[in-house]
């Protein structure tokens, strides 16, 4: 296996730099370092949006026919590593990454035509209707119905832990349109309009105290036939597509680095309390430097997975693998922040965004003000995309063939 860089996309990471030298704003630095969620704020995602479609270079999951910028794998997750290096903000994935692939492989030439230039413009802003209440790990217990009359869906139902639905004007939903057939052959893939009588979103504010999430009700709540996507019954299929995309395939261990280098200048100034600066505790710098191994260990599992996707082979069960090592690693490494800043660290202001002018006053450091809301906020990071459990399932099923 041959991780080493060619000169080709050694260019193209100095083009990336300069790209982001020139177009990465204070603002939006500033936005997503003081960003405590796993989701920025739409003020920054979609300014961010625009500066990359603008430049072609936003749909980097997608097929060069249809917005993506024709980028090799390898490219791809130079980009990303380039962009969490820079702390540029994340991208509003719900559209970009999860449904828009999904709309680009199974849907129809209307289909594609109607909905990914609006992805790509910002125009739509998309939630996710997957889990519900008794059927988020077992997704294939889903219960909310689409009852099909003529060319209309009719959806009865909720759906649990809908990301920024407050901000979505569209939602992707997996809704059981055959309660006869076994349970993932009875599931189906359809796209519903949020602004209309018939759904409602209720907020549930986490115990960090953001807004990310909400319960989203169904009632009598109706979408065309055009927006089904793939055939009746094939919802199961698609979600399995997509799933594999929100879980792994990308670029997670350059962030997580990137975070660690920031405690790492933080403790050289933070005071031990003991015996000068943090960094000069043994336990903490041994704590320190074992995640740094673990996160460089993580980012050749990713360059190995990388090196299979330039060689044409799917992402696959590996994903899972991905996911499962990144999230702990991102909750291990909140942990430490917390550690880090001590007493100072346990604040945890009230008020979103923690940037810009309205930001609240912090004690001590701004950092220090985020270690606990990200610490609270990361605790999702083992449960959302599927649980640890289900991801150790799949990889001894399908990886290691238990």
């Amino acid at each position: 296996m041959d991780i080493d860089f060619a000169p080709a996309d050694i260019a193209f990471r100095d083009e990336v730099r300069a790209f982001l030298n020139a177009k990465l704003n204070a603002r939006l630095r500033e936005g997503a370092a003081n960003t405590p969620s796993v989701f920025v704020e739409p003020d920054l995602t979609r300014e961010w949006q625009a500066i990359l479609n603008q430049q072609g270079w936003l749909a980097t999951s997608w097929p060069q026919e249809y917005g993506g910028p024709g980028w090799t794998p390898v490219q791809k997750y130079i980009f990303e590593k380039e962009c969490a290096i820079a702390g540029a903000p994340s991208l509003p994935v719900l559209g970009l990454k999860l449904v828009g692939p999904v709309i680009c492989k199974f849907g129809t030439d209307e289909q594609k035509a109607r909905f990914l230039p609006r992805i790509l413009s910002g125009e739509d802003y998309w939630c996710q209707g997957y889990s519900e209440p008794g059927s988020g790990s077992d997704l294939a217990a889903l219960k909310t119905k689409a009852e099909r009359r003529g060319d209309t869906y009719v959806i009865d139902g909720t759906k649990l832990w809908t990301t920024h639905a407050h901000h979505a004007n569209w939602i992707f939903a997996l809704v059981r349109t055959d309660s006869t057939a076994r349970k993932q052959q009875g599931i189906s893939f359809l796209l519903i309009p949020m602004d209309q009588p018939g759904v409602t979103v209720t907020p549930i504010v986490t115990m960090a105290n953001d807004h990310e999430v909400n319960q989203t009700f169904f009632d009598n709540a109706v979408t065309g036939l055009e927006n089904r996507i793939g055939e009746e019954g094939q919802g199961w299929t698609i979600a399995k597509y997509l799933l594999e995309n929100e879980r792994g395939g990308s670029c997670a261990a350059p962030a997580l680095l990137a975070e660690l280098d920031r405690i790492e200048d933080f403790s050289r100034s933070e005071p031990s309390g003991v015996n000068g600066a943090m960094i000069h505790d043994s336990a903490f710098a041994q704590r320190l430097a074992r995640l740094r191994l673990e996160a460089e260990a993580f980012e050749v599992t990713e360059l190995r997975i990388l090196a299979e996707l330039v060689k044409g082979r799917p992402a696959g069960p590996q994903t899972s693998l991905v996911k499962l090592i990144s999230a702990n690693l991102r909750q291990a490494i909140n942990v430490l922040a917390l550690d880090l800043f001590a007493y100072e660290g346990l604040q945890l202001p009230l008020s979103r965004p923690l940037y810009g002018n309205e930001a609240p006053e912090p004690v001590g450091s701004r950092a220090a003000q985020l270690a606990l809301p990200t610490y609270l906020n990361g605790r999702a990071w083992t449960i959302f995309g599927g649980t640890d459990e289900v991801q150790k399932t799949i990889i001894a099923k399908q990886v290691l063939g238990l």
